[in-house]
């Protein structure tokens, strides 16, 4: 009798294969973002501490090279770290309440001048319904804008007790970093070599981002200044932090001190606060900032949008912020892999910025 002919084990290329892996990547991906959304207010702190360390990480090798003890060099820096950040929140918060007393006074300047428009508008035979006067007119939305930027800000820094700890704890333990990431490849140097490349890319990104939004903010600063706009430093910081957005960020930061201008000052004043904006993010950010960063990003400029929606919308205002260097990680960890590189590609400006080692 004939026995039954064996099938023939299931074959790993086979057809099935590939895309049921893909599907397997794409729901644990899901997974992963929807647990990082859901987690925001854990997350958040933790990643932003971790970018201030990447940032003063060479500062404290630079201190202890000079002969300073770990210990004296990792106070000195974490001081000036909590000095600069409590002087940007004690700004910040001063002037939300310096506002909230002017409010009054401010809806009553926007009250008189949508009455002053609403006459003119009649003088000339404009037809002046009630969904115009009340929603196309509706010039109180200004202060309103003003309101939620300001509590925003504020609420920002609520947390900063907490992302300094976390700071302090990071960079107490990053000598210990490198053997840990040795002892998780099995000794493979690969893993350390991603993470240094890692960090020198979040270095050089910051660093330079750095340099140009303080650059930004001092020439805000002194546009307001200049033209009597309120809150000429408020600004000036708000320049600063916006620049990090791709794209937006100095746009956005512009339309606040222009809408105070105009309630303020008048149309002829804001034009001239919107043209020194203008100018501004058209030298630095069109002229300067390209010529200094270079290609140094490696990121495609579709991308570098796309991530600057995709991280707000998982992290919030702190995710559009860090989108480039969240983006410039998940970039080199793709490399990584060979089954992986080809999403590294997608990501990459051109195909040579993605390593094939």
């Amino acid at each position: 009798m004939s026995s039954a002919t064996p099938l023939p084990p299931a074959s790993k290329s086979s057809p099935s294969h590939g895309p049921l892996r893909f599907l397997l990547g794409a729901a644990a991906l899901v997974v992963i973002v929807a647990g990082l959304r859901a987690a925001q207010s854990l997350v958040v702190p933790f990643l932003l501490a971790a970018f201030l360390a990447i940032i003063c990480g060479p500062a404290v090798r630079w201190l202890q090279r000079k002969g300073l003890p770990q210990f004296f060099a990792l106070l000195v820096v974490i001081t000036a770290a909590t000095i600069a950040i409590l002087f940007v929140g004690a700004l910040v918060v001063r002037s939300a309440n310096d506002f909230a007393v002017r409010l009054p006074a401010l809806q009553q300047t926007i009250t008189d001048k949508k009455e002053h428009l609403v006459a003119k508008l009649v003088e000339l035979g404009v037809p002046i319904n009630d969904t115009l006067n009340k929603q196309v007119l509706d010039i109180g939305g200004i202060t309103r804008l003003f309101t939620q930027l300001l509590l925003g800000l504020s609420s920002a820094f609520s947390n900063i007790l907490l992302v300094l700890l976390l700071l302090i704890f990071i960079l107490l333990q990053a000598s210990t970093y490198p053997n840990k990431l040795l002892a998780i490849s099995g000794g493979s140097p690969e893993t350390l070599r991603r993470a240094r490349l890692i960090q020198e890319a979040i270095m050089n990104y910051s660093t330079i981002k750095a340099a140009v939004s303080l650059l930004t903010a001092a020439a805000v600063t002194v546009l307001t200044w200049a033209l009597g706009v309120g809150y000429p430093l408020l600004w000036g910081i708000l320049a600063f932090f916006f620049n990090f957005i791709p794209n937006i960020g100095s746009i956005i930061a512009a339309v606040p001190p222009v809408a105070l201008a105009l309630i303020e000052n008048g149309l002829g004043n804001a034009a001239w606060v919107a043209l020194g904006y203008l100018a501004i993010n058209g030298i630095v950010g069109n002229a300067i900032e390209p010529r200094v960063m270079g290609q140094g990003l490696g990121l495609s400029t579709l991308v570098v949008f796309i991530s600057l929606v995709f991280w707000g919308w998982v992290l919030g205002p702190i995710g559009m912020l860090l989108s480039v260097p969240l983006t410039m990680v998940v970039k080199i960890a793709l490399e990584a892999s060979d089954d992986t590189r080809w999403m590294a590609i997608l990501l990459s400006a051109e195909t040579g910025d993605v390593s094939t080692s």
